[in-house]
C-alpha cells in the first residue's frame, strides 16, 4: 500500500484526476479560515484555498488537487459522501462535518446522555453518508449492569452493532480497532460529556484535551473545538468533531426511511398508498402499534424528523412561497368568517 492508499486514496477518487494532469492529489487533514493542511503522496503541509475551490465548501477528509506554483488547492474532488447539518438559524445554509468517512462511532453514555431519539437522529446522519454506523456506549463501568442500554441500542436498526466499554481501557477499546485499518476513515459522533476525547486519546495514544463531566447534571463541556484528522496506530484515521448540541438533519428523507426501515415496511400494507397513520382504515402502521408490534412512541419521533428534514430542506424561496400560500388561506378563511357572520345578523 502506498502513501495515498494508506490515507484513504481509491479508485473512486483516481478515476476523477486526469492521466496527464500536473495537479498533486491530497487529503485534508484539518481546515482553516482560506486554508487548509492537507497530507499527501508528495506534498505535505498548508495550502490557500483558490477562488475555484472555495464554493465547495472543504471540509475535512476531501480528497484536493493541489497546484504546487502557489500552493493552493485548484479542486475538491467528489466526495462518496460526506456528514452535514442544517446550520443554526433560519438560513437554510448546510454546513459540512466531514467527507469520505467508512465508518462512524456514534458515542453516547450509559447515564443521563443516553437518548434514544439523539440516536435515531445519529443513524440518519450515518446513512445520509454512506458511512457504516456502531453504536459506543461508554462508561460501562459507571452502571451496575450495562445490558438494558445495549438492548435499547439494538432495537434501533437489525442488525446494528453496538459495543460498551470504559473508554479509558486499552483492551476495551480494542474492540474498535478492526475498523481502524490502513486506508479507512472513522469518525466520531456524539454529545459533550460523552467521553469522546477520552475514546480519541486512547485509539490514538496521544493526549487531546479532557474536562470532568459536571456532576451536577453529568454533562461535559465542550473539548474538541474544530475538526481535524488524527493518525490512527492501526493504519487507519479518525475524525475528531466537536460535541454538538444541535445537529439538525437536513437532505435526510431517504436517510430516515432505512432508519425506520419497519415503519416503511409496514406502511406499504395500508390500504390507502396515500395514508398518514393515524385514523384511516386498513392502516397497518395503527395496527401494528394496537398489537405491541410497533412502538408509538418511536412512529412519533419519525413523524418529528420527516418535518425537521423538510423544513430544512426547504430553500429559502420555497420556505416564502408556502408561508406566503399559507397567508393567503388563513386571510380567505377570515373572510369567509366575517361574511358569514355578517350574513347571520
Amino acid at each position: 500500500m502506498n502513501e495515498l492508499e494508506s490515507l484513504g486514496w481509491r479508485s473512486f477518487f483516481a478515476s476523477q484526476v486526469d492521466a496527464d494532469s500536473t495537479l498533486v492529489p491530497a487529503r485534508v487533514m484539518a481546515v482553516h479560515r482560506g486554508r487548509v493542511e492537507v497530507a499527501g503522496g508528495d506534498f505535505d503541509g498548508s495550502v490557500m484555498l483558490s477562488g475555484r475551490s472555495a464554493p465547495f465548501q472543504t471540509t475535512v477528509g476531501d480528497w484536493v488537487l493541489v497546484d504546487m506554483n502557489g500552493p493552493r488547492v485548484d479542486r475538491v474532488l467528489d466526495r462518496f459522501g460526506a456528514f452535514k447539518r442544517g446550520a443554526a438559524g433560519t438560513s437554510n445554509t448546510i454546513q459540512l462535518i466531514a467527507a469520505n468517512v467508512d465508518t462512524l462511532f456514534i458515542v453516547t453514555s450509559a447515564n443521563r446522555d443516553f437518548n434514544v431519539a439523539r440516536l435515531e437522529r445519529y443513524l440518519a446522519v450515518a446513512h445520509e453518508a454512506g458511512a457504516y454506523p456502531l453504536i459506543v456506549i461508554t462508561k460501562a463501568d459507571m452502571v451496575e449492569s450495562i445490558e438494558p442500554y445495549i438492548a435499547r441500542a439494538r432495537v434501533l436498526g437489525n442488525g446494528l452493532l453496538v459495543e460498551s466499554m470504559d473508554a479509558r481501557e486499552p483492551d476495551d477499546v480494542d474492540k474498535l480497532r478492526p475498523w481502524c485499518g490502513p486506508g479507512q476513515t472513522v469518525a466520531l459522533l456524539g454529545s459533550s460529556g460523552v467521553g469522546k476525547s477520552t475514546l480519541v486519546n486512547t485509539l490514538t495514544g496521544s493526549s487531546l484535551d479532557t474536562r470532568e463531566v459536571r456532576e451536577d447534571d453529568q454533562r461535559g463541556r465542550h473539548t474538541t473545538t474544530s475538526r481535524s484528522m488524527h493518525r490512527l496506530p492501526q493504519g487507519g484515521w479518525l475524525v475528531d468533531t466537536p460535541g454538538m448540541r444541535e445537529l439538525r438533519l437536513v437532505d435526510s428523507g431517504d436517510a430516515l426511511e432505512d432508519v425506520f426501515s419497519e415503519i416503511s415496511t409496514l406502511a406499504a400494507d395500508c390500504r390507502f398508498s396515500d395514508c398518514r397513520h393515524e385514523t384511516e382504515p386498513g392502516c397497518a402502521v395503527q395496527a401494528a402499534i394496537d398489537t405491541g408490534v410497533l412502538d408509538q412512541q418511536r412512529l412519533a419521533r419519525f413523524r418529528k424528523l420527516l418535518a425537521e428534514d423538510r423544513r430544512n430542506s426547504e430553500t429559502v424561496a420555497e420556505r416564502r412561497a408556502r408561508d406566503r400560500n399559507l397567508g393567503q388561506l388563513y386571510k380567505s378563511i377570515l373572510s369567509g368568517k366575517q361574511r358569514f357572520k355578517g350574513g347571520s345578523e
